[in-house]
């Protein structure tokens, strides 16, 4: 065990950091955010000073942004925010009336392009707004006409192309609820979801494009089918082969065979071409509109239900004022429809902005595909994880010497902190002007606590600002908020994408246990971070170290994973890494597993170089007592590691939900290691 008096981490005497890029005058005169403290009437003389008001003034705040964003309502609101202290419990908006489908409809006369689709086989395809409109008219009036209400559910077993666009919409016009997976998911994954919520309606492809293969999907479907009981449609859009290819008229016919009381048609033969407005149902703001998924990899996933209103409002201040958003904008957005930035990219249709899908493997064909796509269509906000920046870096690419990505003016990136040197990355080779915004939140709030700022300088290593509306507090485990160190991110006051509800659990008890346990009143939300304050802006920056639940504690000391990976990922050696705590004499030792390079071995001397690295850069605490090569690391379906599935395999303990797992055969790799028994 290391001294108690062990010297601070250079990380806590390191000075403040220059900013690595700075919003010009023109650039913040011209900014969504400043016309918005304008509108408001703020004489904030800083950020924070706006934020504080957002937050002890949520009423005026939220109610502001509806009426800035110019979203739709049906039916005005009788009063914006009852009990207002309560969570769960608050209610937002009482006695509204809009629709989901209609806010984003809004632009259906524009003859300007509302999607861009591109897929890593090259081929590209485009919908205006008013081609949009009309396909949502369509396949929303052919939903009726099945006897799709509002309260049903719809939902895809697609990839990220523009008919999982246009079913959503149609669905959420009529009030139906929708919810989706990406096909790369397994039968039982898809069943862990779709199994608890029982759909009516299920639109699949045909098939997917991953790695340079072509994906057949049809082949589970028809086990998808026989376990779903409640479903009555199944409507199949050809996207890989042709409606004419007479072996997907098989596939087809062969699953209408198989699934009787199902009917079985094809995307076109569905749509009723007769249509032509949609009908937009005035529902009330806390209507469900999506059932969101936890990632399921300690059990059956959780069925997080979201709000029209609170959906439709929280995307809108995200969007407009922390993105910087309008209708001259092209936004993309790295995702498959299985993770929640694919709602959050869609919501974009709000503002006229045009949106780009993007089907496959980022590095399909090559590591450069979505830069030649960025460069082709004048994309102006680029949003991606932080793992395919750093997996960029470690490639080699460099954008900035290839393309002309003159109308870049954003980089979104999430998923999990993105490293110190990805920042210097993205800046030495993509692009110096761009505001660089690492932002962070979750499929639970189906958005962000922490976001950019278009106004705010860029700081290395930090997320720009806490959201507008999102009281969010760093606290010590008593509970006590930190103005300083490290600690449990909470969210102190109700916001309105907070879920409604967890589906089938009636009583409340899932979802109070799930974020209100640890708190009384307070949502907590899993993550450990820190804030930073900057004198010079008035401004705080936030620092995520990581998942609360995989923090590792040798010696009583709290060390969030992100800092030992950022050290890690820096020697040229490693690919990637995990690390995790294993209990070990009455204490927890850090157990550090690496991902090497193709031919590349585990050394002493390559082991010494990461140990030195880490203590050098942060303290003696995070320094591993083991370094064990792996050849792979288990991660979720969106891409994320697991460390508390690596956890529980070393330790001899059974992962319940494999089937959450994109490649759950890693897990293999971390069982009855003999270093780990020494």
């Amino acid at each position: 065990m290391q001294s108690s008096d062990e010297p601070p981490s250079n990380q806590d005497n390191a000075q403040p950091e220059v900013p690595l890029w700075q919003p010009s005058s023109t650039h913040i005169a011209q900014s969504n955010l400043l016309r918005f403290m304008k509108y408001v009437g703020q004489p904030a003389a800083s950020y924070d000073e706006l934020w504080q008001w957002s937050v002890t003034q949520p009423s005026d705040f939220w109610q502001s942004v509806w009426h800035f964003c110019e979203l739709k309502n049906q039916q005005l609101w009788t009063s914006v925010l009852n009990d207002g202290h309560k969570m769960p419990g608050a209610r937002w908006f009482s006695g509204a009336k809009l629709n989901f489908s209609e806010n984003l409809l809004k632009h259906s006369k524009s003859e300007s392009y509302a999607l861009v689709a591109h897929d890593e086989q090259g081929n590209r395809r485009t919908l205006t707004y008013k081609e949009l409109y009309l396909e949502v008219a369509q396949l929303a009036s052919a939903f009726r006409q099945q006897g799709v209400e509002a309260g049903d559910r719809v939902v895809g077993f697609m990839p990220n192309v523009p008919e999982t666009v246009v079913a959503m919409l149609a669905a959420a016009s009529i009030g139906a609820i929708w919810s989706s997976c990406s096909p790369d998911f397994g039968i039982q994954g898809v069943m862990d979801r779709f199994g608890q919520i029982a759909p009516k309606v299920l639109i699949v492809t045909d098939g997917y494009f991953y790695g340079g293969k072509t994906l057949d999907s049809l082949a589970k479907v028809s086990d998808i089918c026989e376990r779903l009981p409640s479903l009555e449609h199944l409507v199949v859009v050809p996207y890989v082969q042709p409606k004419s290819a007479k072996n997907l008229q098989k596939s087809v016919g062969d699953l209408a065979a198989q699934t009787e009381n199902i009917a079985v048609s094809f995307w076109q033969d569905f749509m009723d071409v007769n249509a032509h407005k949609v009908e937009f149902a005035a529902l009330p703001f806390d209507h469900p509109l999506y059932i969101m998924y936890s990632s399921g990899t300690t059990g059956v996933p959780k069925c997080m239900v979201h709000s029209s209103g609170g959906t439709l409002l929280q995307h809108a201040k995200e969007l407009v004022l922390h993105t910087d958003l309008t209708a001259e904008d092209t936004l993309f957005y790295y995702t498959t429809c299985g993770w929640m930035m694919w709602n959050w990219l869609v919501s974009g249709l709000m503002t006229g902005a045009t949106l780009v899908l993007f089907d496959g493997s980022p590095f399909a064909p090559d590591a450069e595909v979505l830069w030649r796509m960025a460069e082709q269509e004048k994309v102006t906000v680029f949003g991606t994880s932080a793992k395919y920046i750093s997996a960029l870096e470690k490639a080699g690419v460099k954008p900035a010497e290839k393309f002309n990505l003159e109308n870049l003016k954003a980089i979104l990136s999430t998923g999990s902190p993105l490293a110190h040197e990805s920042f210097d990355y993205v800046y030495r080779e993509i692009k110096t002007d761009v505001c660089l915004s690492s932002i962070s939140g979750g499929t639970d709030i189906i958005s962000c606590f922490a976001l950019g700022n278009p106004m705010l300088p860029v700081v290395r290593g930090e997320l720009q600002c806490r959201g507008l509306g999102m009281d969010v507090a760093i606290y010590s485990p008593e509970g006590h908020s930190l103005a300083t160190g490290k600690g449990e991110l909470v969210c102190q006051t109700p916001f309105p994408s907070m879920p409604t509800a967890f589906w089938n659990d009636d009583s409340g008890e899932k979802f109070h246990n799930a974020y209100f346990a640890s708190f009384q009143n307070i949502w907590a939300h899993g993550d450990y971070g820190e804030l930073i304050p900057h004198d010079n802006t008035g401004a705080h920056g936030m620092v995520i170290h990581g998942r609360s639940d995989a923090v590792l504690n040798p010696g009583g000391v709290r060390i969030g994973t992100a800092e030992i990976y950022r050290q890690v990922e820096q020697i040229e050696e490693v690919v990637e890494s995990i690390a995790v705590g294993q209990d070990w004499k009455d204490d927890v030792r850090v157990v550090l597993f690496v991902v090497l390079k193709p031919s590349i071995k585990l050394s002493q001397e390559l082991i010494q170089r990461i140990c030195n690295q880490i203590r050098s850069n942060t303290t003696p605490r995070h320094v591993p007592a083991k370094v064990i090569q792996v050849s792979d690391i288990p991660r979720t379906i969106s891409g994320k590691i697991v460390e508390l599935a690596v956890r529980n395999v070393i330790h001899g303990r059974p992962v319940t939900n494999t089937d959450a797992l994109k490649n759950p055969e890693a897990l293999e790799f971390y069982r009855d290691l003999g270093d780990l028994k020494r």
